[in-house]
Formats: C-alpha cells, structure tokens, sequence
C-alpha cells in the first residue's frame, strides 16, 4: 500500500505551519484537495474512509484501496474547513468522512459549510442525515466570497461525467471549482470529460494551476469516466496553465491509472507539471 508523505499529527503539523500569506495545497487522495489560503481552509471531494471498500467487498467491481488514508476526517474541524463537493457520487460526497467532520466542528460550536451545486442538496441531505450542516448552493456560472472579508472568490464551472447532465430546474449535476486566492487561481475540475465549452471557459477563468483527473474513460470499468493523462496534459495546455497536478488515481486498484503518460505527454507539450504525493505539501507560486 502507498504510504502517504505525511499522516496525522505530522500532516496536521505541517498544514498549521503553512505561512498563511501564501496559498498551499495538500492531496489528500483521489480527488480530495485541502487548499489553504490567507487563513481560510477549502477542503474539495475528501475521502478519507473505507465506505466504498465495505460496499462493494464481494462484488465484482470491489474498491480495493491502494493508499493508506493520511486524516481522520474529524481531525480536521480544528481547520474550520469550508467544504466542497463537486458531484455526489461517494469519492466526492462521502458520509462517512463527512457525517464525523461535521459533527467534530459542531462540538466546536461551528456549523461545517457545504458547496455544492443546487441539484445535489437533497441527495447530500438524504447521506448526511440530520448532521449539523448549512448546505451553500453554487451552480455552474455562479460566484459566491468566502473569508471574513470576502478575499476568496469561487466560481463554479460544469463538467461532463461523463455528459453534461441537469436534472428537471436546469441545475447542473456535475461541477468544478475556480478559486481566486489572491495572486494564485486554482481550478479543481471535479470528474469531467473535455466537453464542449470547457477549454473555453478555462481560457476565460485564466488559472495557475489545474487540477485534473487522469483515470480515463474505460466503459469495461463500469463507472463514469474521465480525462486520461494525455488528455489531461492537453487540456491544461490548452488553457494556458502555468501547473497541472493530476488527480483521481492511487485510491482504488480498478479505477486507477499510473501518472506516467500524463507526465510524458506534459514533457512533450512543454507544460509545467507536478506529481503529487498524499499528504505533501505544495505551494503554489
């Protein structure tokens, strides 16, 4: 099993001793991200439980997880996260990582917040149950401020996973998320496939750094697909990221796939690239 560069106290340790003047990101695997900019902790698609081994133990699509878990997900609440949730499929709206989150900062006397696209409060309030939560809509083309003095602004971008699917109001069921951190843009892409629209709406949105799946689209799998690593590369060149960092692999041994041909594709494009490891810190700059 991969073992994350650093877990628990350590990580929590290093997340505290981050300069908050700068903006800081930790993977957390698959696609969970915890940005931390001026003070204020973003925390996009965590999983950190063992949900989706239990379900699906015995099946034949079992979940076997490849990276230890760097975080009890209520080992955050001492961060006052702010939570997002780009669809509502387990990996990236998860109760068991949520559920004890929010009842950690409860105890606290906090109400943990949760972004998410309008189209997914009901699903999310059907898994999270009575958990202390206040449910922030945000759709595609939609902005909302964050931080006491609204010096975060995030913006919200469709994806397609693997179409561009809304339910019956128009609301979008799949999302990613562009963080304007001051100097740095951050885009989170959720789960998505390079749809119509998004090469653009990127250009527009003129991020640092991306953040993009690289499992790919394999319909043998039977789950949703996403970009591969080529075309992930290409994306994040199209768009004219000065970083891209992969996502959405290393968790699970059956939906997975190795950084290698994101990263040659990067080399021969001429894009900047990191690979990241669970639990380390990067600073974007």
């Amino acid at each position: 099993m991969i073992i994350p560069a650093l877990q628990d106290d350590a990580l929590l340790a290093d997340i505290a001793s981050a300069p908050g003047e700068e903006s800081h990101l930790w993977w957390l695997g698959q696609s969970g991200y915890l940005v931390k900019s001026g003070g204020v902790h973003l925390l996009v698609d965590p999983y950190l439980s063992d949900s989706l081994t239990r379900k699906y133990a015995g099946t034949d699509k079992e979940h076997v997880r490849m990276t230890e878990r760097c975080l009890a997900p209520e080992a955050l609440a001492s961060l006052s996260p702010i939570v997002f949730s780009s669809h509502a499929h387990t990996d990236h709206l998860d109760p068991e990582t949520l559920v004890p989150l929010a009842h950690a900062m409860a105890a606290r006397g906090e109400t943990m917040k949760l972004v998410l696209s309008p189209a997914n409060i009901l699903i999310a309030k059907g898994k999270l149950g009575e958990a202390p939560v206040d449910y922030l809509p945000l759709d595609a083309g939609g902005a909302i401020r964050l931080g006491k003095a609204g010096e975060i602004t995030v913006e919200a971008i469709a994806s397609a996973h693997p179409d561009l699917a809304r339910n019956n109001a128009g609301e979008h069921l799949y999302l990613g998320f562009v963080f304007r951190l001051g100097k740095r843009t951050l885009y989170h892409s959720g789960d998505t496939l390079w749809h119509a629209g998004l090469s653009e709406a990127l250009l527009a949105a003129r991020p640092d750094t991306v953040l993009l799946p690289i499992n790919g689209n394999e319909p043998a799998r039977g789950v949703a697909g996403n970009l591969n690593g080529i075309e992930a590369a290409a994306l994040a060149r199209a768009c004219g990221a000065a970083l891209a960092i992969p996502h959405h692999y290393d968790m699970f041994t059956f939906n997975t796939a190795l950084p290698d041909e994101f990263a040659a594709t990067c080399r021969r494009l001429g894009q900047p690239f990191l690979l990241p490891r669970c639990g380390e810190r990067i600073t974007l700059r």
